[in-house]
């Protein structure tokens, strides 16, 4: 929601940093003789499913036009039917079929119900009273019902207040009798999920024809995962194109190994990288046949968990530019050669050296790193990273597929896996659901309700409601850049206030219905302790326009606490199809409300206000890149009050504790060159709010920075078209 707006809520409910630590400690102890190596995950226990959202809904009166009968059954806690101010009024809804209930929950607004039933109906006319009080006291009531009814409905008695009754949600839980998903045995994962053995015939010539296809589908529909079972794979030369993952199946990279090559190049773009994006590489070992392996990506392409024998190459072939990159919980034996790449962020690694650093390169928890020596080279390394926890990931278990879920860590530095027994849980894929495209959003609910994780299957996902994500510890795993876009300016997913989520390999892809929001975690107000199990987004990139018009006025926003953002693109499309500052309006990227958020490898573009603002406090982030909106149509259409431009990065001005390291914010104005952003980064002057190697660059002299935070750091403007950084070592 526009800033102004956000002026107007309740403050949040902010725990002092020493409470949460003791709290954290405790809760550490404890876990530690937990986090053994593969622990079973407890099997899913069947609960009970959601039945009344999204339903048919009808009320006895409503107060006005913004609260609709409809907006108590919407799964939104931002939303509410309130009724006229008197007394005998109803709300119900119609579950489509009579069902097994079990619970009803009533999230009262202010204005609730003294006196109220719950009555129950098998056609709509003849109620039964299955729960009746008359000294309620509002807020959220968990109620314990029992009957068979399609037909539910909270019949008003008496008035707490002078209003009307008013609910934020309305929810029926019960069993419907059909048993609810259930799971493909043996772990059918769809044709476009590409498994081999060694012994697999033809595996060069699957490889050369899905590359055919997705060399340059930037913007196409096809999705695909190849999976290569553990063993020696000799000859191959996997060349990874759009919307294409390649990946082991062992529980280790070096289960797997490719004598061979897994390479990214951009000849499809005259020798170019810069728009080399959505692919990834996880979990093998390479034999590069040169010795070198060509790794040339930008935003939204991960290498993780990946052993290259040999050297890494990030650049084309030519040298031409690239503008990635992401490197986690990896081992490269040689060299990085960086060469043409802008920037780059490479975390809890082990590499066997780096060279150039162009605009903006940055560390944490690698192992041969070089040191901090920014502003030349522009080098920032931090020794440990303070939290990670490493994406989940698809292996074999013999002939089983699990999916692994490695152990938080703090302090961390190299790989989770060259030494000892990795640690986490290993989760039999009997406990996934596994979605495929054409599965509705209710069906995917009712899974995470019964208790399953979620494994998206690679596709393009519609979907005409929110995705809840209601269950600590659940797990949704994409695979192949499975890709969700949301239909009538719904929000795509919503994650509850709860521990453990882990959120990973999704693409979120805006729908031409403006969406208020498209990822949540957490409600509005949030402020539970999630520090010992903190909910994780990774690899989940965010785009608005370029596949076709879309829009949405916030694209994230993180309102629990102690959130992990460890690599996510948030893109607001400078080219492809739906392109224009209005065509794919969007005003704000990532919004961060949480407290102790922690971002590792954020990229976030284009946006036409702010693209990252932070109301948290103890938030963190290493490593920030950022270009703003190019489509600008002058100077006044980026005005903002007194100040010209928008900050890429603004801390709001209530928070006391922030820090950040290795931040980059690029202007290429090509519309109005002459435009101005006066600052590419807006902070709090508290000393408790420090910021480490900043810059901004003025790509080719297409608009300028007069500054890079606030009033300080040389003006872009000297530097005319050479795109020179204008540096700051620290700030204050």
């Amino acid at each position: 929601m526009p800033v102004g707006i956000r002026l107007s809520l309740p403050p949040r409910r902010r725990r002092p940093a020493s409470a949460r630590r003791s709290i954290a400690g405790a809760l550490t102890a404890a876990l530690l003789g937990s986090l053994l190596a593969l622990v079973p995950a407890p099997a899913a226990q069947a609960a009970p499913v959601l039945l009344s959202e999204g339903k048919p809904v009808t009320a006895s009166s409503q107060e006005h036009y913004g609260t609709p009968a409809a907006d108590a059954v919407d799964g939104n806690l931002g939303t509410r039917w309130s009724s006229a101010a008197s007394d005998a009024q109803w709300l119900q809804v119609d579950l489509g079929t009579p069902a097994q209930l079990s619970q009803v929950v009533l999230h009262w607004e202010t204005a609730y119900a003294k006196a109220y039933r719950i009555e129950l109906s098998a056609n709509g006319t003849d109620w039964s009273t299955a729960y009746s009080t008359t000294t309620s006291t509002g807020g959220t009531e968990t109620l314990n019902v029992t009957g068979t009814a399609r037909y539910v409905r909270m019949q008003g008695v008496t008035r707490a207040t002078g209003w009307g009754y008013s609910l934020w949600e309305f929810k029926v839980f019960g069993d419907t009798g059909d048993g609810g998903p259930t799971l493909p045995g043996g772990g059918d994962l769809g044709p476009n999920v590409h498994v081999f053995s060694p012994s697999t015939p033809g595996i060069q010539a699957k490889l050369d024809e899905v590359f055919r296809q997705q060399e340059s589908a930037q913007f196409g529909s096809g999705r695909h995962a190849f999976l290569f079972k553990p063993g020696t794979y000799n000859g191959l030369n996997a060349q990874i194109g759009f919307y294409t993952s390649v990946s082991g199946l062992g529980l280790r990279p070096d289960d797997t190994t490719i004598n061979g090559d897994v390479t990214v190049d951009a000849g499809w773009f005259n020798g170019n990288a810069t728009q080399n994006f959505w692919r990834s590489a996880e979990n093998l070992a390479l034999n590069p046949v040169s010795g070198t392996n060509r790794w040339a990506v930008s935003q939204a392409a991960s290498f993780r968990r990946m052993h290259v024998k040999g050297g890494l190459n990030l650049a084309p072939n030519g040298y031409g530019w690239a503008s990635g990159g992401y490197i986690a919980d990896s081992k490269i034996d040689g060299q990085v050669g960086n060469y043409s790449q802008q920037q780059w962020y490479t975390r809890d690694s082990s590499i066997g050296g780096w060279s150039n650093s162009v605009w903006n390169q940055v560390f944490s928890g690698t192992v041969g790193a070089p040191a901090t020596s920014f502003p030349e080279p522009r080098y920032t390394s931090l020794d440990t990273t303070p939290i990670s926890r490493e994406k989940p990931f698809l292996y074999l278990d013999g002939d089983e597929y699990k999916v692994f879920a490695p152990a938080k860590r703090t302090n961390a530095r190299g790989t989770t896996w060259e030494s000892g027994t990795p640690q986490g849980q290993s989760i039999p894929l009997s406990q996934f659901y596994v979605v495929k495209p054409g599965t509705s959003a209710a069906t995917i609910n009712a899974a995470v309700a019964q208790g399953l994780h979620l494994l998206f299957t690679p596709g393009v996902y519609q979907v005409d409601r929110t995705i809840e994500i209601n269950r600590a510890g659940t797990i949704v795993l994409g695979l192949g850049l499975a890709t969700i876009i949301p239909v009538n300016g719904v929000t795509a997913m919503r994650v509850a206030d709860v521990d453990g989520v882990r959120l990973a390999g999704l693409l979120i892809d805006a729908g031409p219905t403006n969406s208020q929001t498209l990822l949540e975690i957490g409600p509005q107000g949030a402020s539970a302790d999630h520090a010992a199990n903190p909910t994780t987004v990774q690899d989940v990139y965010i785009r608005i326009g370029g596949a076709g018009a879309g829009k949405a006025t916030t694209s994230m926003v993180v309102n629990s606490d102690d959130v992990v953002i460890d690599h996510t693109w948030v893109w607001r499309a400078d080219h492809g199809e739906g392109v224009g500052w209005e065509t794919n309006r969007a005003d704000y990227g990532v919004r961060v409300n949480g407290d102790d958020v922690l971002a590792t490898g954020l990229f976030v573009e284009h946006f036409n206000k702010y693209d990252v603002e932070w109301y948290g406090e103890r938030g963190r982030t290493i490593f920030y890149q950022n270009e703003k909106a190019y489509d600008a149509p002058n100077q006044a259409a980026i005005q903002n009050g007194s100040t010209r431009g928008y900050a890429a990065y603004r801390v709001d001005d209530s928070v006391d504790t922030h820090e950040a390291w290795g931040l980059g914010s690029y202007c290429n104005y090509n519309v109005d060159p002459t435009i101005i952003q006066d600052h590419g980064f807006r902070s709090p002057i508290k000393p408790g709010v420090r910021f480490h190697t900043l810059l901004t660059v003025s790509l080719g002299g297409q608009g300028h920075y007069a500054h890079v935070i606030n009033d300080t750091g040389a003006s872009t403007v000297p530097g005319g078209t050479s795109t020179v950084p204008s540096t700051v070592v620290s700030y204050p």
